[in-house]
Parts: structure tokens; sequence; C-alpha cells
């Protein structure tokens, strides 16, 4: 679309975007190629098993112990 002569402005309006919504991402994702970008996307297999974790009360309890977490090892 830009390569052929249009406007940012009516590119975004054309894709049902706004202009801010490019910038944004042509900030946050610019020097990054497709398969990276997609790649932030993708749920890591750790967040995997913290939603597994979350879904199932017996596999939390696995991963936290019996008693829980004790007080003094929580830092932040």
């Amino acid at each position: 679309m830009l390569a052929k002569g249009q406007t940012i402005l009516d590119a975004c309006k054309q894709l049902g975007g706004s202009e801010q919504t490019y910038y944004r991402c042509r900030k946050e994702y610019g020097g990054m190629k497709a398969d990276q970008a997609k790649r932030l996307k993708e749920p890591d297999a750790e967040n995997a098993r913290f939603k597994r974790a979350v879904a199932d009360p017996h596999v939390a309890k696995k991963m936290v112990g019996p008693e829980g977490l004790e007080p003094s090892t929580c830092r932040l």
C-alpha cells in the first residue's frame, strides 16, 4: 500500500486501524523479522506450566509444596 504511493493515514483507514496504532507497532516491532514478532506472541513452556497450575489445584500444590509458601521465601 505504501509502496503504491498511499499515505500512512490512508493505508491505516483502509485496514481499519488508526495511525497511532501503526506508529506504536512500528516502534515496538520495527526492527524485528516476522518470525521474531510471532515468537513474542507464542506462550512459553513456563507460562503453559503456570496456566495448568492455576487450572488444577493439585498441580499447584505439587509446585508449591504441601505447606505452601513460607513468608520468608517470598521476597520481592
